[in-house]
């Protein structure tokens, strides 16, 4: 039997009772990735040997009936160590030495009974929505010639073409948004701490988090649980047992002023917004108020993350493709003219917090357009960069990042080109609610996921 297509939850049922081995579900996730990973490039690199091992030890363990994760194929971003390999976020130009232990998100994976199969590709440090760059370009399952998002475009593209069932991505500005909404799946970008985060120089100035990369709300749930080391969070709330609806503020439009959001996109949020009325929560229309001074200091440290990241490369630097040798050196400029600070997450969680306490969750588009062309980007300059990604992914995303507050990309039908369309839900990490904000967002996705079911993998890869 294959176990190609399965969940998460339903490879660690299975191979906790003992009705299917790690080692047959491992191998056969690395045979579709040997056939079809050419047409994709998800992976830097795939661990064949390693894994189909590290599944005869997860076999053979004497706790492997309580293993959250018992044989799960998992895939991790090449921005994190993982022991044994280089890691090269996306730029033939950093370290080539072999990391001497995994980062604790992969530590937590592994401890859980998950295989890792492979690293998968980033753009170079891990900066633009697509998944172009001088490693190699990722291409969109559901359609070959389009981008499946970045920066955690490779494991989104292992996700959606069902290489893994899970994948490891982090999220500084959309990163894990952004590609779920690329590739119909589901990825949420935890608030602070919930998650350990210990990404690149400083994780963007505390903007970016680890998170999950799913096809389904309860396989996102439990490799949460698992990198949050928070069992809890594995199961998402019955929204019956909040005591009361949900408040829901609907925010279609971009707060980058004069962004063209997409008819399709915009419809897909609508439409969701009118199934949470008609399940009896409260849904308002009504603009997140993001002032324009905080679009430019979310940017700042966008910046300014990249420029401390390049310096981590030291001479090596110079050699960076132009687009992101200039993001880094407006990084420097942003330094120097003191718009990259930590008081700006106070400053701007204190307004937010002022519509979050009128509004439990906010709804907003996924995107602002389809995902654009999976090539073309890495060689072009600056400019063209930045416009490509600011009117794409219309800019909903970093609002949560300097909040350093939770928020999920949850499917939302097919867009008539093709490409599916997503949701954004977010809010903060103290709901009010007797949960997190994480689990809330679980919750409201996983009643979308029983209201509106989705299709799960790309139906174009076989």
């Amino acid at each position: 039997m294959s176990h190609l297509g399965r969940t998460a939850v339903e490879i660690a049922d299975d191979v906790r009772s003992g009705r299917a081995s790690a080692r047959d579900v491992v191998q056969d996730h690395l045979d579709r990735i040997a056939a079809l990973d050419g047409r994709v490039g998800a992976f830097v690199a795939v661990r064949v040997q390693e894994a189909l091992a590290e599944a005869d030890a997860v076999d053979a363990r004497a706790d492997r009936a309580d293993l959250p994760l018992a044989g799960v194929p998992v895939a991790v971003k090449d921005n994190i160590p993982l022991a044994g390999h280089p890691t090269r976020d996306g730029s033939p130009h950093t370290g080539t030495g072999a990391a001497p232990a995994d980062h604790v998100v992969v530590q937590r994976l592994r401890a859980a009974g998950a295989v890792v199969v492979g690293t998968t590709h980033v753009p170079e440090l891990s900066v633009w929505p697509f998944t172009d760059g001088p490693l190699g370009t990722v291409r969109n399952p559901w359609d070959l010639t389009r981008t499946p998002g970045g920066s955690s475009g490779g494991s989104a593209a292992a996700v959606a073409a069902g290489f893994v069932p899970l994948a490891h991505g982090n999220d500084g500005l959309g990163s894990i948004r952004i590609p779920a909404a690329c590739c119909g799946l589901v990825g949420l970008k935890p608030g602070l701490g919930t998650v350990p985060a210990d990404i690149g120089h400083d994780s963007w100035t505390r903007m970016s988090e680890n998170g999950p990369l799913a096809t389904t709300v309860a396989d996102a749930a439990l490799g949460l649980s698992v990198m949050a080391a928070a069992p809890a969070l594995a199961t998402a709330p019955d929204l019956a047992a909040l005591g009361r609806p949900l408040r829901i503020a609907v925010s279609p439009a971009s707060p980058i002023p004069g962004t063209r959001i997409d008819p399709a996109w915009r419809t897909a949020a609508l439409a969701t917004a009118d199934a949470l009325r008609a399940a009896g929560h409260t849904v308002v229309e009504r603009q997140l108020p993001v002032p324009l001074r905080f679009v430019v200091r979310a940017a700042a440290r966008w910046f300014g993350g990249t420029e401390a990241d390049a310096a981590l490369s030291g001479p090596a630097r110079d050699a960076l493709p132009r687009r992101t040798r200039t993001h880094a050196r407006l990084g420097r400029g942003a330094q120097r003219l003191g718009l990259v600070a930590e008081a700006d997450t106070d400053r701007w969680r204190e307004r937010l917090d002022v519509f979050l306490a009128e509004h439990d969750v906010v709804l907003s588009p996924g995107l602002a357009t389809p995902p654009v062309a999976a090539d073309g980007h890495a060689g072009r300059g600056w400019f063209h960069n930045y416009w490509a990604a600011a009117s794409y992914t219309g800019g909903f995303h970093g609002p949560w990042n300097l909040a350093a507050y939770p928020s999920i990309a949850v499917p939302a039908g097919v867009h008539p080109d093709g490409t599916p369309l997503s949701v954004m839900l977010s809010t903060g990490s103290a709901t009010g609610l007797g949960v997190s904000g994480e689990a809330l967002l679980l919750g409201l996705a996983a009643h979308l996921e029983s209201a509106r079911p989705w299709t799960r993998c790309a139906p174009t890869i076989t």
